[in-house]
């Protein structure tokens, strides 16, 4: 582990804080033009979002309909009752998105893979930075808007999903992430930046609950128009 990484934990409440918290769970409100890109306008935005903190799985509710709740972890994607009847499920989701562009449309069920894993991953950072198979390391700094970030590289395993196995985050003085560099792997390798905007102490945890993505030039910088997706939480509980 390095030591960016021991400082970003620090900063965020502490290893033993994030060991002994098992769930964050939010009020999710999405906005940004993807949504609507994707054939689902308005989607999943002011819905409740659980992510476990030790292990891949989010859940998202009411997914569509009340009652009915999204069900995601690498391996498996599915709509769920709340009395535990499966509605619809994928196996082996990733799969589906063979030969996806940034336009290609998605299926409910690939919606709710991709926003599954995806705020698994915004969520949970930096817990999920110590799981297994997970590898960090500092690499050169970088200097936006005047601020100078060091930053981290990240390359998870093959069993844990998000939108591409390497990515950089930029962390600033304070020790907070405030920005993180990828490409959606399952809409042709789009790069993007998502901007840490606002942070919340629940429990003796740092969240973050503002979030904005915006695509990259090939210089990679931030193309501020249009706005990607933008990710807020209230009420954030820690279980």
């Amino acid at each position: 582990m390095t030591e960016l990484l021991d400082e970003i934990l620090e900063t965020y409440g502490g290893r033993t804080a994030w060991a002994d918290a098992r769930q964050i769970s939010a009020r999710q409100f999405f906005g940004g033009v993807l949504w609507a890109m994707k054939g689902w306008p308005g989607a999943l935005n002011d819905v409740q979002v659980t992510v476990d903190l030790h292990r891949e799985h989010t859940r998202q509710e009411p997914f569509f309909a009340d009652g009915h709740h999204t069900d995601f972890t690498p391996q498996r994607v599915a709509v769920e009752t709340d009395g535990g009847d499966v509605v619809e499920e994928l196996l082996d989701p990733r799969a589906s998105f063979a030969g996806h562009e940034l336009t290609t449309p998605w299926t409910r069920l690939q919606l709710a893979y991709f926003s599954g894993y995806a705020m698994w991953t915004y969520t949970t950072e930096p817990a999920s930075l110590l799981l297994p198979g997970v590898e960090t390391e500092e690499i050169g700094g970088w200097t936006e808007d005047g601020k100078k970030f060091r930053r981290l590289a990240v390359t998870y395993p093959a069993g844990i999903a998000t939108h591409t196995p390497r990515q950089v985050l930029y962390v600033d003085s304070d020790g907070l992430i405030r920005r993180r560099d990828y490409t959606v792997d399952i809409a042709g390798r789009a790069p993007s930046a998502q901007y840490a905007l606002d942070f919340a102490t629940v429990d003796g945890l740092v969240v973050a609950t503002s979030r904005k993505i915006y695509s990259t030039d090939e210089n990679n910088h931030r193309i501020p128009d249009p706005l990607i997706v933008s990710i807020d939480l209230k009420d954030v509980t820690v279980r």
